[in-house]
């Protein structure tokens, strides 16, 4: 029974690290180190009867150009509403201030966001889902907003060996949902596999890191963009 889980979950990561599209022989390469917190927790400490209520708070910084520069970052506030153990329901805003090499004018890129967040957990470990849906502002660039649906699957394997520790393979896949005159077009926008371990330091704090591919379609240009990504995780669970 051990034997026909461990090969599942063999499966089951490789397939998520093959799902992207096939690499094009004049895409342009770049190496980058991302490093993101993420802290999510109940508001219950506020007021009890807010006990289903959550907050989640992010901060990402990204440089790139074989990591010379800093690239892009992100500060994603939201709020959410946990309907049960494994299920939420989240809504909220980012600031995703973006220079080269992810664009030739620096710009302010808001974003509003909703998602349904699922996770838990079974016997090999756990599996989250995050469904989000973002509506992209760029006024320095166009007056349009630009709609993404985002999914992304993630798999935590926990090591026998070592519980503490677990093998982590996600994929998520972007769909641009119209077109618009700053740039996204309607169609795939992009893909990302991670590959990494885990660390858990205690029952609130983790963290992930590993090797990521991004693959940016980019049609309004002749090439697409692979980045290969350092990527250093911190999750704080309150």
């Amino acid at each position: 029974m051990l034997n026909k889980i461990n090969m599942s979950t063999a499966l089951t990561i490789s397939g998520l690290l093959l799902s992207g599209p096939v690499i094009a022989a004049k895409d342009i390469n770049d190496f980058q180190t991302w490093g993101t917190a993420t802290a999510v927790g109940s508001l219950e400490n506020v007021n009890p009867a807010l006990k289903n209520f959550k907050y989640w708070a992010e901060f990402q910084g990204r440089f790139g150009d074989d990591t010379s520069r800093f690239s892009q970052a992100i500060i994603r506030p939201g709020i959410g509403y946990a309907i049960n153990n494994t299920t939420s329901v989240w809504a909220g805003y980012a600031l995703v201030p973006t220079a080269e090499p992810f664009s030739k004018t620096t710009f302010n890129e808001r974003r509003f966001w909703q998602q349904l967040l699922w996770n838990n957990k079974f016997s090999f470990g756990s599996v989250t889902s995050r469904s989000r849906l973002e509506e992209r502002l760029a006024p320095r660039l166009g007056d349009d907003t630009a709609i993404r649906f985002r999914q992304m699957l993630k798999v935590s394997v926990p090591l026998t060996a070592a519980p503490a520790y677990s093998i982590v393979a996600s994929d998520e896949y972007f769909l641009n949902l119209n077109n618009n005159d700053w740039g996204p077009q309607k169609g795939f926008d992009q893909n990302r596999a991670f590959i990494g371990v885990g660390y858990n330091f205690n029952k609130e704090i983790k963290s992930e890191i590993g090797y990521m591919n991004q693959y940016i379609n980019r049609p309004l240009t002749s090439v697409n963009r692979n980045d290969h990504i350092l990527s250093i995780n911190f999750y704080f669970n309150y």
